[in-house]
């Protein structure tokens, strides 16, 4: 099995289109060859002419903890190329920026979910080179949560750098079949390839995804492992909620919450009596946790985690975005009162609550809040979106 990088590296054919040019990478800590060579060393030692390289949000070398964490530009101290961060002064790459290179070479490790923001680098990156009449390629990485779809579409006017356009929380494309989508979808006149993966089998057990020939690297800093990436559709939205999802703790956004004021047991209890199917595909356990920073840091706090992993997971079965909403509601039908939703400032959206920017719009928040809405009518918004995008996709689809 082979990812698009080591299908580059090995292939002089395949990069012969780069020779005379100059190119840039965009990058980040797992952005590495199947023998662990970061990308940037091994296309600078396979003869490609690197003048500079790109770091989306967390940094090129993954090392900012948090969201609107910013990373500056710097200067590369082994090649001296230019270092130019997408997620500092800019999320958009600049003219300067683009001036750097004529080729763009994107090699990021996905999750396979619309709000983690390498979709939206990507979309922007497009539509920059467009204008600029630069190329984008993109070397393909697998999605770690593979093909099934969840959620419901973005809402037009919803848009921001959590939600690059019309598509569910849970997409199940790879990076370059959303190239294609996003070519199409906003009718960009852009020279765009995708060097495809050998060997991805994004049914296939035991990774569903993942293949087991490759060994888990962060992609940033809270995406420690497979089980994160496959619960991360749903864990996210606690990011737009007062409870815990977990930053501070080893297993962070691998929890459907934690909080020193609520008794997760009970709330599992009621999940179970609300909408028991949607625990189906992973094993919930009650737990606890006392976060070193973030969110009630150095309070003990109750916890629900997620094992969506070993002889747990149904990857068919797992659906972890409706898995999440449950336990907003569970928490909700308990303490009608609580204080639930977090009101600040999220990724530069002034004006909306962070979970609707979250979710693309108002729905999930509506439904959880709503004491007469059950599953069904949650159910009822979703799956028609759900249905709609993959008839949507499928046309793209590359493996």
């Amino acid at each position: 099995m082979k990812f698009g990088i080591d299908r580059l590296l090995a292939d002089p054919d395949l990069r012969k289109p780069l020779e005379g040019r100059r190119v840039a990478l965009v990058a980040h800590p797992a952005s590495v060859t199947e023998n662990l060579t970061h990308s940037l060393d091994a296309l600078i030692e396979a003869g490609v002419n690197v003048t500079a390289a790109f770091g989306p949000q967390h940094g090129i070398k993954g090392d900012k903890q948090d969201n609107m964490v910013e990373t500056p530009d710097e200067v590369d101290p082994r090649y001296g190329i230019p270092l130019f961060s997408l997620y500092g002064e800019v999320r958009r790459p600049s003219a300067a920026m683009m001036d750097s290179a004529d080729v763009f070479l994107f090699d990021l490790q996905d999750l396979g979910c619309r709000i983690y923001t390498f979709c939206t680098t990507l979309l922007y990156l497009l539509e920059e080179a467009a204008a600029k009449g630069k190329s984008v390629w993109v070397l393909d990485r697998p999605n770690p949560a593979g093909r099934p779809v969840e959620g419901t579409l973005l809402l037009p006017g919803q848009e921001s750098f959590v939600g690059a356009g019309p598509m569910p929380m849970r997409h199940g494309l790879t990076m370059g079949e959303m190239g294609h989508w996003f070519v199409q979808r906003f009718g960009l006149d852009v020279d765009y390839r995708v060097v495809t993966m050998e060997g991805w089998l994004p049914d296939a057990a035991p990774g569903f995804g993942w293949p087991e020939s490759r060994i888990w690297i962060n992609p940033s800093p809270n995406a420690a492992s497979l089980n994160m990436a496959r619960a991360y559709a749903g864990t996210v939205m606690l990011e737009g909620a007062t409870l815990s999802e977990g930053r501070g703790t080893t297993r962070p956004l691998e929890v459907l919450f934690g909080a020193p004021d609520v008794d997760a047991a009970a709330v599992l209890a009621v999940m179970q009596a609300q909408a028991r199917e949607w625990l189906d595909g992973c094993a919930i356990r009650p737990c606890w946790f006392s976060p070193t920073f973030h969110k009630h840091a150095c309070e003990l706090c109750s916890a629900l985690m997620v094992h969506a992993e070993g002889k747990f997971y149904n990857h068919a079965a797992f659906r972890p975005w409706r898995l999440q909403a449950l336990a907003f509601k569970g928490i909700r039908t308990l303490y009608p009162d609580y204080d639930l939703w977090r009101d600040f400032p999220y990724e530069y959206e002034l004006e909306r609550l962070a979970i609707d920017v979250i979710n693309g719009g108002p729905a999930l928040r509506l439904w959880v809040d709503d004491a007469a809405a059950q599953p069904g009518d949650l159910e009822a918004i979703a799956a028609p979106d759900e249905a709609q995008w993959c008839d949507e996709v499928a046309p793209l689809l590359l493996y």
